[in-house]
């Protein structure tokens, strides 16, 4: 299985990818019903979950029934446990919707939500991240989760985020980080697709971010928190939710 996944990911365009996935979850979910592991955003358990990688395949990591990686149940518990992102009235920008929130988060009655993205079928306003076409001060939360990654002028990106985010507003701007790497790492002059895909992780990745990320977005004008929520859970449930301990979520703020 984690072969086919890979051959899926590497061949398939995106967009057919994310249509796609409303046919096949339902097979999943009955093949891998269970008890042992927990995919907290839906409350659903399964005997395991799926594998995920587009070049080294991560086993047991893709929730059967939202389709969650370990980024998103992380980033879900964060925002259900430590803010009041699901009940304070906030105006919501959100960058290249996942699945796992996409329903979830445009039925919450307290936000006023808005998704873009160049591509996503779920997007509500096609556009690029360097070139936004909305209001400066215009949102209270902003998620923009492993998209900086894919975009070749990431700080012209960051401004924009900036730009859009009202003054005492958050933007929670996850990315694929090496944090035993000090700098980030890119070359443009790697055009072939495989050569990509070894070094930076995906073919369609621009760098690799180290832990020089969050002075980046510090020196955009962004108050950054490196938390790392992980810490405040057992390893038991770091388990049962099938989450990457250490992983850090840049939690940013406009002053």
């Amino acid at each position: 299985m984690s072969k086919l996944f890979k051959v899926v990911l590497n061949t398939v365009p995106r967009p057919v990818l994310i249509k796609l996935s409303y046919w096949v979850k339902p097979f999943f979910k009955y093949l891998l019903r269970g008890s042992k592991y927990t995919d907290p955003i839906d409350g659903k358990s399964f005997s395991k979950f799926l594998p995920y990688g587009y070049i080294k395949q991560r086993e047991n990591v893709l929730s059967p029934s939202t389709l969650s990686l370990e980024r998103h149940r992380l980033l879900w518990l964060y925002l259900k446990n430590e803010t009041d992102f699901f009940s304070k009235d906030f105006k919501v920008l959100h960058f290249a919707p996942e699945q796992a929130f996409y329903k979830r988060f445009r039925k919450l009655k307290n936000l006023e939500y808005t998704t873009t993205d160049l591509n996503s079928p779920l997007a509500d306003v096609k556009a690029d991240i360097c070139d936004l076409p909305f209001k400066e001060n215009e949102f209270d939360f902003i998620l923009c989760n492993h998209v900086l990654e894919h975009i070749p002028d990431d700080n012209r990106a960051m401004q924009e985020l900036y730009r859009v985010l009202k003054p005492g507003g958050t933007a929670i701007l996850q990315i694929p980080q090496d944090l035993n790497r000090k700098n980030t790492f890119e070359d443009n002059s790697i055009t072939d697709r495989e050569e990509r895909e070894r070094i930076f992780g995906q073919y369609d990745h621009v760098r690799i971010y180290g832990r020089d990320y969050f002075d980046k977005l510090r020196n955009i004008g962004f108050k950054v928190e490196e938390v790392d929520y992980t810490k405040q859970l057992s390893t038991e449930t770091i388990d049962k939710y099938r989450l990457a301990k250490g992983e850090v979520i840049p939690v940013c703020y406009k002053n």
